[in-house]
């Protein structure tokens, strides 16, 4: 099957399980994830009509921002460490992976010395799974206030990564919660504006987290097949 037939058969399913929710697949962003993925592929995608591209590996970004440039819009969705800021911050249009104060602040450095704002996501380790990065839901409060007083940085809402499963449906409550959290950051009234997207699903249960109100799912494996 080629990319073209791959994201065809992704938007249907993603039409699909907007229509169970009762939303509007206008709402939902199809960020297809180029981890591994040589230029020359991410390029069928583009033509394919792929206008979001996710890259979780900094060495692997520059290159790939450095020969697509503009033609669609890029997002950091890997971990980030405050070293590597400098490489990413305002070369990509969001950014899903932040989960901590002090690497917001870095962002916003960073931002701040190249005379742009940048968006952001913060990432919430909703399983508590020991070894998975993102902030602990108690600290997500205190981070989004932190965030907020940045001048340099916007926030948008919250990323997560459920637990692995074989079960697309073991990620429900997970992505559930996510919601839930978002919306009691939203009725505290402590979140700037656009405070409303929610970065969760990937291949395997990108339609459950449509139907649990994703606005933005991070899909390579159902577009590019299996990487190394």
């Amino acid at each position: 099957m080629s990319v073209a037939e791959r994201i065809r058969e992704v938007k249907n399913r993603i039409v699909n399980a907007a229509k169970r929710a009762d939303r509007d697949p206008k709402d939902i962003v199809l960020v297809a994830v180029t981890k591994g993925v040589e230029v020359e592929r991410i390029k069928e995608a583009l033509a394919a009509g792929i206008r979001t591209f996710g890259e979780s590996r900094v060495q692997e970004a520059g290159p790939k921002l450095k020969v697509l440039g503009k033609a669609a819009s890029w997002h950091f969705i890997g971990h980030l460490q405050k070293n590597k800021v400098k490489y990413i911050a305002g070369e990509v249009d969001l950014i899903h992976s932040v989960d901590s104060i002090a690497l917001c602040e870095e962002i916003s450095l960073r931002a701040q010395k190249r005379g742009i704002v940048q968006n952001i996501l913060l990432e919430v380790n909703i399983s508590g799974e020991k070894g998975k990065f993102g902030l602990p839901p108690h600290e997500v409060m205190n981070t989004v206030r932190a965030a907020t007083r940045l001048k340099d940085v916007s926030l948008k809402g919250l990323m997560m990564i459920p637990p692995f499963s074989d079960d697309p449906e073991d990620s429900r409550p997970f992505f559930h919660r996510l919601r839930e959290l978002r919306d009691e950051m939203t009725g505290f009234g402590i979140c700037p504006d656009g405070f409303s997207e929610l970065s969760m699903g990937m291949s395997g249960d990108f339609e459950i987290g449509i139907e649990e109100g994703a606005t933005l799912v991070r899909i390579g494996t159902a577009i590019f097949g299996q990487r190394g």
